[in-house]
């Protein structure tokens, strides 16, 4: 079963910018006017190409064989055997094979979210003898106890390895790592090119 990790907050306004492009596309459409419409698609294309390669295409995938890292303009698959060390900072980063690395894109982490994990993570003073606050269940006080002091990127980092070491310890033999360019985003690029030429040649 796939699980794919990504920044919501990026995938939301990303559809939320798209909607309003496809309205103003319509409305520039109906309302042609000669140059001033033709900047102004150019524009929206340029941006939206922007968008859907920053915070639409981005995410990394765990599939059965291996992590996927979607990233702008690559695709990389790295087999979970294959994964031998995994650090978080601002991005989560895999150590594979001969001193090779995969940074992926997202889910990343702000200075911000990771001082608010580590206030969480902080023990709660307490102030007197009655608990005011509710009473967590089992399974709530379990998920508050796993991210204490954990960003999302930190959980998904521990995903990676606990995934990795259960390979090695089923002597899954380690594949080679595959690597392609995104030629959706190449795509995508190169029809924002255009739109930005036709614009700038046609009077």
């Amino acid at each position: 079963m796939k699980q794919t990790y990504r920044s919501k907050t990026a995938y939301v306004l990303a559809w939320v910018w798209l909607a309003f492009v496809a309205f103003n596309v319509w409305d520039l459409i109906s309302k042609y006017n000669g140059k001033p419409s033709l900047v102004a698609l150019a524009v929206l294309g340029a941006l939206t190409a922007l968008t859907y390669v920053i915070a639409l295409r981005p995410a990394t995938v765990f599939t059965e064989a291996g992590l996927v890292g979607r990233n702008p303009i690559r695709t990389t698959f790295v087999p979970w055997a294959s994964i031998e060390d995994v650090t978080v900072s601002h991005a989560i980063t895999i150590h594979y094979g001969e001193e090779q690395v995969l940074r992926l894109w997202t889910p990343m982490s702000s200075a911000r979210e990771r001082a608010k994990a580590q206030r969480r993570g902080m023990p709660k003073p307490q102030r007197s003898r009655f608990r005011t606050e509710p009473t967590l269940s089992k399974g709530e006080q379990a998920a508050a106890e796993a991210f204490a002091g954990k960003t999302h990127a930190d959980w998904v980092g521990d995903q990676i390895r606990e995934r990795a070491e259960s390979a090695r310890r089923r002597d899954d033999a380690a594949a080679p790592v595959r690597a392609a360019w995104s030629y959706d985003s190449i795509v995508v690029l190169a029809v924002a090119v255009v739109l930005v030429v036709v614009a700038i040649v046609i009077p």
